[in-house]
């Protein structure tokens, strides 16, 4: 049985594990934390598991895909920071989840403030609802609908969060924003995802910071294209691409079956932030994701636990994989090139060459993402890294040094 003295402890527990995080968190939001009971937002699962940071699934679909989560509070706080709610602001929330965000920010604005959150998971709005209910929130609005057409009626919003992997800032967020309004939002450009912070200054969006997260996909008409084709079966190895690279799975067929072709490119680092930005610019981007003993069949290790990104050119993929430069398993590591496929000498050196030029232009001393939105039929756009077209709008991505 969960007792109120147990739960509390926990939370404030879970409040100090979050202070220990300084540049994710404010006074204001860890009071919120303090305030808001998150084991009543996720119901039958173990309190010390509703008190943890981690993310809860709290609905799969017939396959066990999640669908909807209550976020990693590490996440959950350092997008909240990011948006810098105050006392009085109206915000909309794309993505209700459990309803504890949605929590959370009605602390934040107070009682003059007001909190809309809409999600397109009917039961996830039903749950919100009750959840917050339970924790004497009931003032928060939950609505049934798309995110990506936002809640035009109680809008215009100071302050608008999407809690779900966005592949296109829709015109309904833009038309909803108050003047000086501020939008945050996990954007997946080419598979990757930041979340980023975004002002209008005029006609379009620019972001103020971008900080990789990952983030499940928001469902709907405005849904990610993604592209999954798995290799050696569900222990093995899946490629994902998506904005409209469909993989070829007869080409692909058996391509780690052959021999290995391994490139190390002299780019020595402990820190590969935005790395995957300089990739993603290559044609045929793709991220390579190991699944269970995937390396332990004999495929040349990945760069991360995870996998790594990587290329793939019709028969062949290439993908990134590391060695430490020290003795032992630490940092700095030199990145490497590993590929597959008949075109393997050629596709190892053009991502080696890519890797290379990075190493090159950062020189040690880092680098911070711009991203910029613009309507399609804008006249002027800048130049960057990684240009795409979506749906509504154009997104430029580039960089500029710390």
């Amino acid at each position: 049985m969960i007792t109120e003295t147990s739960a509390d402890g926990l939370r404030k527990q879970m409040a100090e594990e979050l202070a220990s995080y300084p540049s994710l968190v404010t006074d204001q939001i860890l009071a919120a934390v303090r305030a808001v009971p998150r084991h009543l937002f996720v119901p039958g699962v173990p309190l010390a598991e509703a008190y943890s940071l981690d993310t809860v699934i709290t609905h799969r679909d017939e396959r066990g895909v999640a669908l909807s989560s209550s976020t990693g509070l590490t996440t959950m706080v350092g997008m909240l920071k990011q948006l810098d709610v105050h006392p009085g602001h109206r915000v909309l929330e794309i993505g209700a989840g459990t309803g504890f965000n949605a929590g959370l920010l009605r602390h934040l604005v107070g009682p003059e403030g007001s909190v809309t959150t809409i999600d397109i998971l009917e039961p996830a709005v039903v749950e919100a609802r009750q959840h917050l209910a339970a924790a004497d929130l009931g003032d928060v609005t939950v609505v049934h609908g798309d995110g990506e057409l936002g809640v035009p009626e109680n809008g215009p919003y100071d302050r608008i969060i999407v809690t779900a992997g966005a592949s296109d800032l829709p015109p309904a967020w833009a038309e909803q924003v108050a003047p000086g309004g501020r939008l945050v939002v996990p954007l997946r450009i080419n598979g990757l995802t930041r979340a980023a912070t975004f002002e209008r200054p005029g006609g379009f969006w620019r972001s103020l910071d971008a900080d990789e997260c990952g983030f499940m996909p928001m469902r709907g008409p405005g849904q990610t294209d993604e592209h999954n084709l798995s290799l050696r079966g569900q222990t093995g190895v899946v490629v994902r691409t998506d904005g409209g690279q469909p993989l070829d799975a007869a080409l692909l067929e058996g391509v780690l079956d052959g021999p290995a072709t391994e490139r190390w490119t002299g780019a020595v680092s402990g820190d590969f932030a935005n790395l995957d930005f300089w990739l993603a610019a290559l044609p045929g981007f793709a991220r390579v994701i190991v699944m269970g003993d995937g390396v332990a069949a004999g495929l040349v290790r990945p760069m991360y636990p995870w996998g790594a990104m990587g290329v793939v050119d019709g028969d062949t993929l290439a993908y990134l994989t590391m060695r430490s430069t020290t003795s032992g398993d630490a940092p700095p590591y030199e990145i490497g090139v590993c590929a597959y496929g008949p075109g393997r000498d050629n596709l190892a050196d053009r991502l080696a060459e890519r890797v290379a030029a990075w190493n090159e232009e950062m020189n040690g001393t880092g680098d911070q993402l711009w991203i910029e939105v613009h309507p399609h039929d804008a006249e002027q756009v800048p130049d960057g890294m990684v240009h795409v077209m979506r749906r509504y709008n154009q997104i430029i991505v580039g960089r500029e040094p710390i």
